[in-house]
């Protein structure tokens, strides 16, 4: 158990520190939003690049930042009645939604994600609009948000089963009231 949880440490620390790289890419695309229409307006300049690296941007803060979200346990529940049970019931939930339904989906969609990328690698796929950007890198965000969030779902499993066995408390992963 100790050398799981050494590694659910690790895998947290790595979906923090590209967390944090989240938080510069939510500047970089207001400042791009922010420069692209002051150019627009001002000097009637405007580039399709400006306007699509905005939206690749916000791709890769949802896909990238989806880790970190489910380490802060700050992701939607659809569970009505998590709110209401004790927190070793909630472990239990967790334990179960996880083995069963987390895991399983984020394999599956990285399967199919990963020719999704490939393909578009593989074309050099473009954007149609004069002085569009490429499409592979953007779509090389959702295989990689797919590992990183399968990698937290791991960790999030290790600290589950090592509260349900008493090795560690997760007071902190029920720190958020559930409204």
């Amino acid at each position: 158990m100790p050398f799981l949880l050494a590694m659910s440490r690790a895998i947290d620390a790595l979906n923090t520190r590209i967390g944090a790289v989240c938080d510069y890419l939510v500047l970089l695309a207001v400042l791009i939003s922010a420069g692209n229409a002051a150019s627009r307006y001002a000097f009637s300049l405007s580039s399709n690049a400006f306007l699509e690296i905005q939206w690749q941007l916000f791709a890769a803060i949802v896909m990238l930042g989806a880790s970190v979200t489910l380490k802060k346990n700050e992701h939607v529940r659809v569970d009505i009645l998590y709110s209401w049970v004790s927190p070793a019931t909630r472990l239990w939930i967790d334990l179960v939604g996880i083995i069963l339904f987390m895991l399983p989906v984020l394999v599956l969609l990285f399967w199919l994600s990963v020719p999704f990328f490939a393909d578009s690698f593989r074309l050099d796929e473009h954007s149609a609009n004069p002085g569009g950007l490429p499409f592979w890198p953007v779509k090389f965000m959702l295989p990689l948000g797919f590992a990183l969030l399968f990698l937290q779902a791991l960790s999030e499993l290790i600290k589950r089963i090592a509260a349900v066995r008493g090795v560690i408390t997760l007071e902190t992963t029920y720190e958020k009231p559930l409204q």
